[in-house]
């Protein structure tokens, strides 16, 4: 490897986890965004008390994990690609 490849490698890194970190985010909101519309009192009791909520935030943080990680492959697949030609 150059020196200059090397130089490059923790900024490279630094970029990657950064937009991990972002679609993450967006994800769990998007998640928490799609749950407002879910019936929860079917299945909760009091599905507007602090039980109820913390259920909702925990099913975006799950849906929401699904979700950036099925991109961040996604996104890895199509990079991977140009070694192909």
């Amino acid at each position: 490897m150059d020196s200059n490849t090397v130089s490059q490698l923790p900024s490279s890194i630094a970029v990657g986890g950064l937009t991990a970190i972002i679609v993450s985010l967006v994800s769990i909101a998007v998640a928490f965004w799609a749950l407002q519309n879910l019936k929860l009192d079917l299945i909760v009791r009091n599905p507007k008390g602090p039980q109820g909520k913390l259920l909702q935030l925990l099913l975006a943080v799950i849906l929401g994990h699904f979700v950036a990680s099925f991109v961040l492959d996604y996104w890895g697949y199509t990079r991977m690609l140009r070694y192909m030609f």
